[in-house]
Parts: structure tokens; C-alpha cells; sequence
């Protein structure tokens, strides 16, 4: 790899198969789904064992993002080489056509519920597509407290007790670990830490077909890791930060990773130096420029940009939209 001057990365999406799932990311992503099975999650960025995204163009195609992360740290990470043992952050989009298990993730402050290396998860949404039963529910009533969530479980009566709202395309949502959660007829794009662990509170009775079986909960973990003083959650309001020649707003500031989205019909600079960044592509047709070459992103298309590149120029065919994903430093 040392020898191969690095471009923006294009990965091949992993589709995965989820009881809720549908089929609406075949018509986001290029790659064709897999089988006619509900397909809920694509992993477009993912340095884990069980599933190593691979490079699909150029010519570090069939290099996993692992292993260009071993061979040149450094030019992938920038001043980031030696904070991390992996790509921090997982990226997917997620088509959940039947709703989410009712679930909550552990924060890093607690470790006994951890395991594999994971770390704590936040994640956050930015809402692609919603349909007419669209729903988020995140955080939970003022009500909520421990013995009456435990009291509802048992009950089935768990729903009562989320605070939800219907979304809009454009919302972003951001879920710390420890927040009760759950979607339904929405296609997002899922920003999270480089994490997999998921306890479930409530499955909505669900039967796995694949099984004939219920999934199984996990009560108790997902007890011990809530965050009770945590109320309801709603769409972020964007933060302004240019309005001209395009406007850059930040959709998500946290501890672990920022989102910005981009919108404009005049070129704009994405990247920085010394640092790795990720485009999404949201609506309309860019073409990323970098060392005199072309790169097409439209809706759904997501690059690595690694630290080595620096700033690259993005020029939009009409109006564009891109999120840019960041590490803070």
C-alpha cells in the first residue's frame, strides 16, 4: 500500500438481514440487494472482525479497511494514528420497515457490560426517507422510573412509556448510550461508535420466520444500563454555521464524532489536513475532486476521505447535499 497513492475510498456495502427490514436501500444504494428478504441494515463503513468493510474501486480494491489501517496508520489517520485500535466509528444505513426492538446501548461507564473490545455506543440518525407510519421513539416518559418500566415489561404495556414523535426527512436525532430507543417506517443514516453491543427491552412480539421463535430480551442489562435521567429526545436544531456560497450546518456535536451537512450549487471544500473525514452523499450529483480525478457522489454513495488527501473540492451538478463526517480532535 505504501507504494499506491491513496483517492477517496469507496467501500462495498454489507447487507445485513433483520425481521424489520425492507427493501428501500436497493434503491438507495448501487449494489444489489441480496435474495427478497427484508434487508435492514447496510454496513457502508466498518472496521470489525465479523465484518470488514473491503475497498470496491481503484487500485486498493479487495483491501479491507483493517488492513489499511495496519499497513499506513499514519496516512489514513494523520494526528489521529495511535489514538485508536480501530476505526472508531461504524456507518450504516438502516431501512426499518417493521419496527426496532425497544433497546438501549451501555456507555463506557460501564465496562462489566461490555465485552470484545467494544466500547460504549453513541449513535445518531439523520432521517433519509420516512413513510406513513413513521415513527421515532427515544428517551422515555417523565413517568418512566425504574419500577415502572419494569412493571410495563411485564405487562407488555412498555410502549406507553416512550416519548416519541413523527419524523421528517432532513431530522437528525442524536442518542446518547443509555437512552431508550426504537424506530419504525424509516430509512436513516446511522452514525455510531465502533461498537455492536444491543440489549433489548421489547420486541413487539415479534417472531423471527427464520426461527419461529421470539428474540431473545435482554432485561436485566438494559435495566442497569439506562439513563433514568434521561427525558425525552427530539430532532436537533441545526446549527448555522455558513450560510454563503453554501450552507453548513451542524447536524450533531459529540465527544465521539460530528456531522455536518453541506448544501449549495457552487464548489465548497470538504476534508481537512492531517485528519480522516467521511462524505455521505443526500441528494443531487457531486463530483469530488482530487489530484486531477473525478469521484461521482450521489444520494446514498459514501467515501472515506483519508488523512493524507486533505482538503478535496466538491462540485455540485445543480444543487447538491453531503454529510461530513468528522473525528474530534
Amino acid at each position: 500500500m505504501n507504494d499506491i497513492a491513496l483517492y477517496p475510498l469507496r467501500f462495498e456495502p454489507i447487507y445485513e438481514y433483520r425481521l424489520w427490514g425492507g427493501r428501500r436501500l436497493g434503491n438507495l444504494l448501487s449494489a444489489a440487494l441480496p435474495g427478497d428478504g427484508p434487508i435492514g441494515e447496510a454496513w457502508v463503513l466498518s472496521d470489525r472482525d465479523e465484518h470488514p468493510s473491503i475497498v470496491a474501486t481503484g487500485a486498493l480494491a479487495g483491501s479491507t479497511l483493517r488492513q489499511l489501517l495496519q499497513q499506513s496508520p499514519a496516512r489514513m489517520l494523520g494526528r489521529l494514528d495511535g489514538s485508536f485500535k480501530r476505526f472508531p466509528l461504524l456507518l450504516k444505513f438502516l431501512d426499518v420497515s417493521e419496527r426496532l426492538s425497544v433497546q438501549v446501548h451501555p456507555s463506557d461507564a460501564h465496562p462489566e457490560l461490555l465485552s470484545g473490545g467494544d466500547s460504549g455506543k453513541d449513535e445518531a440518525w439523520v432521517v433519509i426517507e420516512q413513510g406513513p407510519a413513521a415513527r421515532i421513539y427515544a428517551g422515555l416518559q417523565p413517568t418512566a422510573s425504574k419500577g415502572v418500566l419494569r412493571q410495563s415489561i411485564a405487562s407488555g404495556s412498555l410502549p406507553q412509556q416512550l416519548a416519541s414523535f413523527a419524523p421528517d426527512s432532513g431530522d437528525s436525532v442524536f442518542i446518547p448510550a443509555g437512552t431508550v430507543h426504537a424506530l419504525r417506517d424509516v430509512v436513516v443514516f446511522e452514525v455510531q461508535q465502533n461498537s455492536d453491543v444491543t440489549f433489548r427491552l421489547f420486541d413487539w412480539n415479534h417472531v423471527d420466520p427464520k426461527t419461529g421463535q421470539p428474540r431473545p430480551l435482554q432485561v436485566e442489562q438494559a435495566m442497569a444500563c439506562i439513563d433514568f435521567s434521561q427525558g425525552a429526545v427530539g430532532p436537533g436544531t441545526p446549527l448555522t454555521q455558513q450560510t454563503r456560497p453554501v450552507l453548513r450546518e451542524q447536524l450533531v456535536k459529540s465527544e465521539h464524532f460530528d456531522v455536518t451537512r453541506i448544501t449549495g450549487q457552487v464548489p465548497f471544500d470538504v476534508g481537512t489536513a492531517d485528519a480522516p473525514r467521511v462524505l455521505v452523499g443526500l441528494s443531487g450529483s457531486l463530483q469530488l475532486q482530487h489530484d486531477g480525478v473525478d469521484y461521482p457522489v450521489a444520494k446514498g454513495d459514501v467515501l472515506l476521505l483519508a488523512a493524507e488527501l486533505g482538503a478535496c473540492s466538491c462540485r455540485p451538478n445543480g444543487v447538491g447535499s453531503v454529510l461530513e463526517i468528522a473525528l474530534p480532535p
